[in-house]
């Protein structure tokens, strides 16, 4: 058919003889020139420059006259002293070929950052720590807020509000809370960004002496340190959070308020609705046991308004993760 349809487009033309023997104009064009199958090397423009005059530019761009300018500038050079040899562009391409067109100076590389891979399956496993600002009461002014939070159980451990941040500030709130908290060696890891104070000396030299293992996020990575900045809007969206604090004692005034709120009233919704305070002093399981028993009741009395099974209350979580790793049915999926 193909052979029919050839020999009649010579006669006819393509179109005619594909109309007349049922033939796709697209087929017949393919067949022609077969998509798959060995290509014929490219050949060189007629126009193009010959081997000599190649050599010939790449000689005049790497003399030591011109080696240090763009093509560009040895082409205008070349021009305004009454020779042309190719175009600016052209010069590229040369030099493109032969490997000189790469940057001369040398680029800045970053190093490279492994992803915190953090697991908590107890209180004072793992703290997460930050500082935030809180506007003073004139433009440029600001307290500092040093917050350490135990990441299983979402209690703050400790707290500091200042007019500076500094590192001896910090050293000292993490003496106080590792004291209260009774951290022996080797059972704690803190992680925190790279802020100036984290990763400051004076706090690094104090975790190692209390057996501390410390870890940071990645740099301009928030989603490292999650926990401390999910509680920190947690504290700036409180109702009565107010625009600027009139002094000092105004912003410690309602960082106590928040603070026994968040611990001890705030039922959180990343452990099961309890109260940090209940999942940090291991009350959980009879608090989890008395709501399974109200649920119960409430069965009892209407079975009908539970459809597919009995009311069951949220078990406490029992590991926490900051960046958790992926499984191998998580790549798959």
């Amino acid at each position: 058919m193909m052979e029919a349809a050839t020999a009649l487009a010579l006669q006819v033309g393509t179109r005619p003889a594909c109309v007349a023997l049922g033939v796709p104009r697209a087929t017949f064009y393919r067949r022609l020139a077969p998509f798959y199958g060995p290509r014929p090397a490219p050949t060189r423009p007629a126009r193009g420059l010959s081997d000599v005059e190649r050599e010939t530019v790449l000689a005049q761009l790497n003399s030591p006259r011109f080696r240090d300018q763009s093509p560009a500038e040895v082409a205008a050079t070349l021009l305004d002293e009454g020779q042309y040899l190719c175009s600016s562009r052209t010069m590229y391409r040369v030099l493109d070929e032969a490997g000189g067109t790469r940057e001369r100076r040398d680029q800045l590389s970053h190093p490279t950052y492994q992803k915190p891979e953090l697991l908590a399956s107890g209180p004072n496993e793992l703290w997460s720590w930050n500082i935030t600002k809180l506007l003073g009461p004139a433009k440029w002014t600001y307290f500092y807020l040093y917050v350490v939070l135990d990441v299983f159980s979402r209690y703050v451990v400790g707290w500091m509000l200042a007019h500076r941040e500094s590192a001896q500030l910090a050293k000292q709130l993490f003496e106080d809370t590792c004291r209260k908290q009774g951290i022996q060696p080797e059972q704690l890891t803190v992680h925190a960004d790279r802020g100036s104070s984290m990763t400051s000396k004076p706090v690094a030299f104090l975790l190692s002496d209390l057996g501390i293992t410390k870890t940071h996020s990645r740099p301009h990575v928030s989603n490292d340190n999650p926990y401390s900045e999910s509680q920190f809007r947690t504290l700036k969206y409180r109702p009565g959070f107010p625009d600027r604090f009139g002094c000092i004692q105004d912003a410690r005034a309602f960082a106590v308020d928040f603070f026994h709120w968040y611990n001890e009233e705030h039922h959180h919704s990343g452990i099961s609705l309890l109260t940090p305070s209940v999942l940090h002093h291991g009350e959980a399981p009879q608090v989890i046991a008395s709501r399974q028993t109200v649920l119960d009741a409430a069965y009892l009395v209407h079975p009908e308004r539970f459809v597919k099974q009995a009311p069951k209350a949220n078990p406490a979580p029992s590991q926490v993760w900051i960046n958790k790793p992926s499984t191998s049915e998580d790549n798959t999926q």
